[in-house]
């Protein structure tokens, strides 16, 4: 299937029409809903505390990794830490509003991919990828 390309005239209106999609997007209950949790994270300090707790176990892990000193209990230590979090209510809220966000863009995605015969989020940029 062959697309034509637009003049360059049409150019501007394109552009015009991805402010728009992205300004609709914006207004969505599922964007809303994720910058509402977002923010609510953001301020909950409890939730702040254990994710800097998280990055700190996260990056202690990686560093033993890259020198061969992690062991499965450091893994699981740091599982645990994350599992804690994701468990928090405030957390737990963001994440599943991340998820419902993340489906909409695939959906927007498949419905903008589909004309151009092309998966426009994974593959427009790339070079012969197979």
């Amino acid at each position: 299937m062959s697309v034509e390309r637009a003049p360059v005239d049409e150019q501007a209106s394109i552009e015009d029409l991805g402010r728009e999609l992205g300004e609709r997007i914006a207004r969505t209950p599922e964007y809303e809903r994720f910058e509402d949790t977002r923010e609510a994270v953001q301020r909950d300090e409890e939730v702040q505390a254990k994710i800097d707790e998280f990055e700190r176990l996260r990056a202690e892990f990686m560093q033993a990794r890259q020198t061969g000193q992690a062991t499965n209990a450091d893994l699981n230590h740091v599982q645990d830490a994350q599992d804690e979090l994701h468990s928090m209510p405030v957390m737990s809220e963001f994440l599943d509003a991340q998820d419902e966000l993340t489906a909409t863009l695939e959906m927007v995605n498949e419905a903008i991919s589909d004309p151009l015969a092309v998966d426009f989020g994974g593959e427009a940029g790339g070079c012969c990828q197979d």
